[in-house]
């Protein structure tokens, strides 16, 4: 195998997400063995770092999944929906339509309230659900990857609350580039992973839950075993995950998480999001024909899909990436599935642009001049 063919490119797509030099470093250092006393320290700082970002205390218990955030997503309809339950799945997407299969490959009464994408979810809407399906469990999506949509995490959580079922929320994409809003939405689970706005490797869900949620899964039979949050549970108490981890990612997880926390700081890494979500909208304002896909109010910090003008294609948005590929970058032309959609529509197309992660707002300012000009050859 030839790895000097391997392309180094600044990854713009929306995960997995560019990793600063001192990251790809830290997986050079040491494997360990995960139950030996190494183990601790790796993880015991990987948990309190995790916790602060979150803005959580002891009312959370925190556990690390074994592979990615929809592992977490799958644990939390396993563990948390009875048989015989109902779960509303609120999607606003792609990512949203995931849970709602989740739900249904695990055998469970899933009923799902589907939002127009690039729409926000309508509470009114949500609150006649609730009332028309009494579900025990909703599943929300706090950051649409695919549309570059934020929900009102707070508002739909409250009112899913108010009737009486469990909330539980995907916050992958958002995780790290802003604040989780954990204590103020108090979910029964909020789930995430490392490969976004964290900027670290792929390789586990996160998972932050509450008292409630492990009340109701003494309830639920099969739970499953790697899904079964009370399993994890016993190995997260003493920092450890239920099964063997990928211990290079931990030490990659120990450097990076500490640099968040400790050097950079959560109020200035949410402000350089900020910023750098508010850069590609000035840039996009300057492109003849182009608009904003998500709803003013709605826009996430993390990523931003593009409208193209009338008559472009995936097949050009495809060449686009091949263009900007040769400029050294990895460019988004769009969630497939989306744009298949909105071509047998005959709307417009969106291609995405993720500011996410240990990206700078130099990096991103040189990635939209040369995106510019290879707009020109549309």
């Amino acid at each position: 195998m030839n790895t000097a063919d391997f392309a180094n490119l600044t990854l713009f797509i929306t995960g997995p997400t560019y990793l600063r030099p001192e990251v790809r470093q830290a997986g050079l250092l040491p494997e360990f063995g995960h139950r030996d006393k190494e183990n601790e320290k790796r993880f015991c700082p990987i948990f309190a770092d995790l916790k602060k970002i979150a803005g959580v205390g002891a009312d959370y218990e925190l556990i690390i999944f074994n592979g990615s955030g929809t592992n977490a997503m799958e644990a939390s309809i396993r563990s948390l929906v009875a048989d015989g339950e109902t779960v509303l799945n609120a999607s606003v997407g792609a990512f949203g339509d995931l849970y709602h299969k989740l739900a249904q490959v695990n055998g469970k009464k899933a009923v799902q309230l589907k939002f127009e994408p690039g729409q926000t979810m309508d509470l009114d809407k949500l609150e006649s659900a609730m009332k028309a399906h009494k579900p025990a469990a909703v599943s929300l999506t706090h950051n649409e990857t695919s549309t570059g949509v934020t929900n009102d995490i707070v508002g739909a959580c409250a009112l899913v609350k108010a009737h009486g079922a469990l909330p539980l929320v995907d916050g992958v994409s958002i995780f790290g580039g802003a604040p989780a809003r954990i204590n103020e939405s108090a979910p029964a689970m909020y789930v995430t992973s490392t490969q976004k706005a964290l900027g670290l490797p792929a390789g586990f869900g996160l998972a932050f839950v509450s008292a409630e949620a492990l009340a109701k899964a003494e309830k639920v039979q099969n739970r499953g075993f790697t899904s079964d949050i009370l399993a994890q549970l016993g190995r997260a108490k003493k920092h450890q995950t239920l099964t063997t981890p990928n211990t290079t990612l931990a030490n990659q997880m120990a450097v990076q998480l500490d640099y968040i926390v400790n050097v950079e700081g959560l109020e200035a890494r949410f402000k350089r999001h900020a910023a750098m979500r508010d850069q590609v909208h000035d840039w996009a304002a300057n492109q003849d024909g182009f608009k904003l896909f998500a709803p003013s109010g709605y826009r996430s910090p993390t990523v931003t899909s593009v409208k193209v003008p009338s008559g472009v294609t995936q097949d050009q948005l495809k060449k686009l990436k091949e263009v900007l590929r040769g400029k050294g970058y990895l460019f988004d032309p769009g969630y497939a599935k989306l744009n298949t959609a909105l071509e047998s529509e005959g709307k417009p197309l969106v291609f995405r642009i993720g500011h996410m992660g240990d990206l700078t707002p130099a990096m991103l300012a040189a990635y939209l001049t040369d995106l510019s000009a290879a707009l020109k050859h549309l």
